[in-house]
């Protein structure tokens, strides 16, 4: 899954996959919306591994992109 927003800050790539983690306030698109409770990136990080893949992240200087991959 690929985006092309404002990105994810190099201090916060390894935090985002912890459980209740969730993204400043002043970072979302849409002020209004609630958001989450920071466990998506969590439950999808388990799923992989439990499987033996991994999920990972890449996020350069704009956009974020993340990667997952399960064996065959």
């Amino acid at each position: 899954v690929q985006d092309n927003g404002v990105g994810i800050p190099p201090a916060m790539i390894d935090r985002i996959f912890e459980r209740f983690h969730r993204a400043e306030a002043h970072r979302s698109r849409n002020h209004s919306e609630k958001g989450g409770y920071g466990l998506g990136l969590s439950i999808a990080r388990r799923v992989a591994e439990s499987h033996r893949g991994w999920i990972r992240v890449e996020s350069p200087e704009e956009g974020a992109r993340f990667l997952l991959w399960l064996p065959e």
